[in-house]
């Protein structure tokens, strides 16, 4: 695997968990929240595995669907496409 990917998915993942904390911190202090858009984005771009620990470690966006499905399927859609790429050199 390239070194440059792996840097990217090391910072993405980092945004990602940083969001993620911003947003909960934000929704405890009744503050303008991160959009879910941006949150689920991140985390389609690469950032799954940071939005999967942000979401357990922080105890945020556990109870919607979109996150509790949606960034699983995404990882699992990021691994299987990680395989592919690296069989088809």
């Amino acid at each position: 695997m390239s070194p440059f990917l792996l840097w990217y998915l090391a910072g993405i993942n980092v945004i990602t968990l940083a969001a993620y904390a911003a947003d909960k911190y934000k929704a405890v202090h009744r503050k303008r929240r991160v959009r879910v858009v941006t949150l689920l984005g991140l985390a389609l771009i690469g950032g799954s595995v940071g939005a999967l620990i942000a979401m357990y470690a922080f105890r945020h966006k556990t109870r919607k669907a979109c996150f509790t499905v949606g960034v699983p399927v995404m990882l699992i859609m990021q691994i299987a496409a990680g395989f592919l790429i690296m069989n088809a050199s």
